[in-house]
């Protein structure tokens, strides 16, 4: 996720800014960020004004999942300062990938119909000439008389149940294909936007951090710790992969 390939890594990555408000000083932006990386699973590294975060199988409710690593710099300009961020997503990966795997599927389909379509036509053309052969007489009188039915012909349904017996259809690669690529586009413009919002409220104070019944993050206690360590780490500067005792 770390590979820098000039405007490919666009596909995965995100790279913007956000202005810190008014009365939030630049050392205290880390700190206000502190319950975003209060989570069970994530490291985190603070060296000045930069901190580089890693998350290992975040929870579906940790603010930052669908983002599970990048890098974090309080940018001082002039007067004021901002929130640099680069941040990378393998869900956003896998989802641009996926269509392309199931077109890939959808191709080898038709490159099976084209390759074996001259033995099925041949299958089914000697088929149709026994069945010719065995086509349904007239009634006989008597049965006319007590109402049989006529025997029915092979209707157009069965026909082209026929017709398509043998053969592999590329239509459910194509439609998952479309699935996917519908959902990496409204991932690709969603997400960077709730990621924005996300850091927004954190630097505005008005994020507390997640916490489930479940136990998929650390309890309340243990919790507020890791974010108090995460406080004094923007001073000094200091690897939090490990939590303390």
């Amino acid at each position: 996720m770390k590979a820098k390939v000039p405007y490919l890594d666009r596909i995965w990555r995100v790279r913007d800014s956000i202005g810190l408000p008014d009365g939030v000083p630049p050392d205290a932006a880390f700190e206000r960020l502190a319950p975003l990386f209060a989570t069970r699973g994530t490291s985190c590294e603070v060296t000045g004004d930069t901190l580089t975060y890693n998350k290992d199988n975040p929870a579906a409710q940790d603010k930052l999942a669908t983002f599970t690593s990048g890098t974090l710099r309080v940018e001082r300009s002039g007067g004021g300062a901002r929130l640099d961020y680069d941040v990378g997503s393998a869900a956003l990966l896998l989802c641009f990938l996926a269509p392309l795997l199931f077109l890939a599927f959808a191709q080898l389909a038709v490159l099976a119909n084209a390759l074996h379509g001259p033995q099925v036509e041949e299958a089914r053309s000697e088929g149709a000439a026994g069945e010719e052969a065995e086509e349904p007489g007239e009634l006989h009188w008597i049965d006319r008389m007590l109402g049989a039915p006529a025997p029915e012909a092979k209707d157009q349904e069965d026909e082209e149940e026929d017709e398509d017996e043998g053969r592999h259809s590329p239509t459910p690669g194509y439609v998952l294909a479309g699935i996917f690529a519908a959902v990496y586009l409204v991932g690709r413009f969603l997400e960077p936007w709730l990621l924005k919002r996300t850091f927004r409220k954190a630097l505005e104070g008005e994020l507390e951090p997640a916490r489930t019944a479940g136990h998929q993050y650390e309890n309340h206690d243990e919790a507020d710790a890791r974010a108090a360590r995460l406080v004094d780490a923007t001073r000094r500067g200091e690897d939090l992969g490990k939590p303390r005792g």
